[in-house]
């Protein structure tokens, strides 16, 4: 679809065409910064993923209160804590084939009310199994959310607004975790734990009024989406599919193991009080939002002037995780004071990375596949989410100290760039196979 680009400009830019090595050049136009009406749905997908890590991350908050309340061992916590992430995962592909088969403006609405609910059913169950029970349901229900973004930015944004977009979503994911940590351990030191729960899940449920009037449906979209969708098969066929779900992991062990570990190793390791500790993470994740946001921004600017989107996506992808091996190290290397700005830059790394992840993932796919290959690309990428805090759990245990654990982190880092640069080829749209197949050639 942008091959008129390069064959219009051959004749004045040869060298250009020769040292893009068959990648896409978009030319230089002047656009809207998001597509023309989706500026509100862009609005309330960031709304709905910032509710998303504020419900994924409220249990954290609530531990010490329920310990105390249900008995719970550590071993059962773990297990509360872990389960979200089975679900949530295992979910990811079922979600992605949902959202490329059916009208993901349901798909999208179905998932939030299920987590929406068991977030609110959390405050009312009384014990271990009736925990657990919810924690899965909430990881069902979000399994539905990337997979429906993915879908929706492929189809209604441009290639030079997606960076913007993307970033945007990414900013939810950093004010998410914000708020649940700070405000949240607030609001259930006040009115308890159970409040908290049932007040955010049925308050979360006015969400569906606005996107339920406002977000188009199907028949609304692109005859595009009447053609065959590619299989999963035919996707993980695909060398570029596999590189996404590298990186994918590879960011992911970043932020789960800052997630999860940040707190306790600022308070235990470099002897910060707890005032000090939610202050430098509260910069941390304010600052990844911020830089995000700034940074799929300038992504598009580039891309609008003339830049490939191989080049502009790759540059920020593996600049980010990069930058995220560096400052981990030097975190770690660093005196106490130092040490507190190496982890704002490694958050903010995790940010600049973030921006363009998914961008790349929705060009490859184009709008008939980006369900489902974000349901792949999420499933391999949020194991991480079960690994990285073992991990490093493990490691601690072992050393009495986060040296090694750093290490381990950075090297993952490293490896996540690599992976965004070389392992995922040029950044265009897969010429799927399926497309001239009939439609019930595609069922896997």
């Amino acid at each position: 679809m942008y091959l008129h680009g390069l064959s219009l400009q051959s004749n004045r830019h040869p060298q250009r065409i020769g040292a893009a090595l068959n990648t896409v050049t978009t030319a230089p136009t002047r656009r809207k910064l998001v597509a023309p009406g989706m500026g509100f749905i862009l609005t309330l997908m960031a709304i709905s993923v910032s509710i998303n890590y504020i419900d994924r991350g409220s249990l954290s908050t609530a531990v010490p209160l329920l310990k105390l309340e249900f008995g719970l061992s550590a071993s059962q916590l773990g297990v509360l804590l872990s389960a979200f992430f089975l679900t949530y995962a295992c979910f990811q592909v079922v979600s992605g084939w949902l959202v490329d088969h059916f009208d993901v403006k349901w798909i999208m609405a179905g998932g939030f009310f299920v987590w929406s609910t068991a977030m609110a059913l959390t405050g009312l169950v009384n014990g271990f199994v009736l925990l657990l029970i919810a924690r899965l349901a909430l990881g069902v229900g979000e399994s539905v959310a990337y997979p429906s973004y993915s879908k929706i930015l492929a189809r209604h944004f441009s290639e030079e607004q997606r960076g913007f977009a993307n970033s945007v979503i990414v900013a939810g994911t950093a004010s998410g975790p914000g708020f649940g940590m700070y405000a949240g351990g607030m609001l259930m030191a006040m009115f308890g734990w159970r409040w908290f729960f049932i007040a955010t899940g049925l308050m979360s449920l006015i969400w569906l009024w606005p996107w339920i009037r406002r977000m188009p449906s199907s028949s609304c979209a692109d005859s595009i989406d009447a053609t065959p969708s590619p299989g999963i098969l035919e996707i993980l066929g695909q060398r570029s599919a596999w590189g996404t779900c590298a990186g994918l992991f590879c960011l992911n062990y970043l932020s789960y193991f800052l997630m999860t570990w940040l707190p306790f190793y600022l308070v235990h390791e470099r002897e910060f009080a707890m005032e000090a500790m939610a202050k430098i993470a509260g910069t941390a994740y304010l600052s990844a939002a911020l830089i995000g946001t700034v940074c799929g921004w300038l992504s598009d600017r580039w891309i609008s002037r003339g830049g490939t989107p191989t080049l502009v996506r790759k540059t920020f992808t593996g600049a980010g995780m990069a930058g995220g091996a560096i400052f981990l190290v030097a975190c770690v290397a660093s005196d106490k004071t130092l040490s507190v700005l190496m982890v704002v830059m490694a958050t903010v790394s995790y940010g600049v990375c973030c921006s363009n992840i998914w961008a790349i993932t929705q060009t490859l796919a184009g709008p008939r596949a980006a369900g489902r290959w974000t349901g792949v690309q999420n499933f391999v990428g949020n194991m991480a989410g079960v690994v990285a805090p073992a991990v490093t759990g493990l490691v601690v245990d072992r050393t009495g100290k986060f040296f090694w654990a750093f290490i381990i982190a950075s090297a993952i880092c490293a490896v996540g760039s690599l992976c965004w640069i070389f392992f995922i080829g040029p950044v265009r749209p897969v010429n799927w196979k399926s497309q001239s197949l009939p439609a019930e050639a595609s069922v896997i």
